[in-house]
């Protein structure tokens, strides 16, 4: 979470995002605890043997969440990122670079989109 930083129009950009999405996985009481002392909703379903807390489940922002979910799976499909072949960083990021360009291409000049 340290690691993020949101662009803004003018200043410095932002630390924490103002909603943040897990799936059930992530429905712990230390995680929710942890966001809502750093002012950050937490966009995350509670598992059926948990109690119902504070809050209200934003079902429109999780549903957003599955256009994510899809480029992740996607992006495994290119089997030279998903199974991570180049070691160094700058190689990974060049490669998933070259992985979305062409992502768009086929989209672009595909018959069905």
């Amino acid at each position: 979470m340290d690691g993020i930083a949101i662009p803004q129009p003018i200043g410095r950009p932002r630390k924490r995002p103002n909603r943040l999405a897990g799936d059930k996985g992530y429905s712990y009481p230390t995680i929710r605890r942890w966001l809502w002392a750093h002012g950050i909703a937490p966009v995350i379903p509670r598992k059926s043997n948990q109690r119902p807390g504070p809050g209200t489940f934003d079902t429109q922002s999780y549903r957003r969440r599955s256009v994510i979910e899809q480029c992740v799976g996607w992006l495994k499909e290119c089997r030279r990122i998903g199974t991570r072949f180049e070691k160094l960083a700058i190689s990974f990021v060049a490669m998933f670079k070259l992985a979305m360009i062409q992502r768009y291409l086929r989209l672009l000049f595909s018959d069905r989109a």
